[in-house]
């Protein structure tokens, strides 16, 4: 399937997870193993940069956390990242440097590449968001199925499915994805590197990078600037 591997959805220099990344064909394949990655990456850390806060929990000392805010390990926050009042990281969470995790959004079990911004009442669980991908205010990652089987990642283009044994898996985002406001990508959505997404959208299944996503029925082209 065409568009959903690792190499062409990111820009693996810009997280200090992807060397171990590369090591994954799917990016999905590391939803697993992302308690791992941190602790692994931990190990290295420069303490001059990054402050051990709690148990597993390490944050750069130029982050900007507000009091409000509720961390569980493991977890790394990188370097100018802001995280605002009320976000909830419930654990598995490493994410880059430069990016904002909004009032009240919730992070769980995910990996932020630099420069990602969720600034406003988002959920993102069971995913992976390349760097500069932005979602906007009130989207969210959809992570279980509501039937409850094991998610599969669905080509409805060219009628391709891949399985992959995981009951927990929201959207595999990539570089420079922008995702409108009050959006829901539902479990397995794979977007492409510099799509769209417009505001109030249901996704699902693999968007194309370079892509607007006006609806499931409705997917374009971006034209050339």
């Amino acid at each position: 399937m065409d568009g959903v591997r690792i190499k062409d959805l990111y820009t693996l220099e810009e997280s200090m997870a992807g060397e171990l990344l590369s090591g994954f064909e799917y990016p999905w394949e590391a939803l697993k193993e992302i308690g791992y990655i941190i602790k692994k990456l931990a190990r290295h850390l420069d303490l001059d940069i990054y402050e051990k806060k709690g148990d597993e929990i390490w944050i750069a000392r130029s982050a900007r956390i507000w009091p409000t805010v509720s961390v569980t390990g493991p977890c790394i926050i990188g370097e100018n990242t802001e995280v605002r009042q009320c976000a909830f990281i419930r654990g598995n969470a490493l994410v880059g440097n430069d990016c904002v995790v909004g009032n009240s959004t919730e992070l769980k079990n995910v990996i932020l590449f630099n420069h990602v911004q969720v600034p406003h009442y988002n959920y993102v669980g069971d995913s992976i968001l390349g760097s500069y991908a932005h979602m906007g205010a009130g989207s969210i990652t959809s992570n279980v199925k509501s039937d409850k089987q094991n998610v599969v990642v669905k080509d409805y283009i060219n009628n391709e499915k891949i399985e992959t044994g995981l009951k927990k898996f929201g959207a595999m985002i990539g570089d420079h994805v922008e995702v409108g406001c009050n959006s829901v990508l539902n479990p397995g959505t794979v977007i492409g590197k510099n799509t769209i997404i417009y505001p109030v959208s249901s996704v699902r299944g693999v968007i194309r990078g370079d892509s607007i996503f006006k609806s499931q029925d409705q997917i374009v082209e971006k034209e050339e600037q």
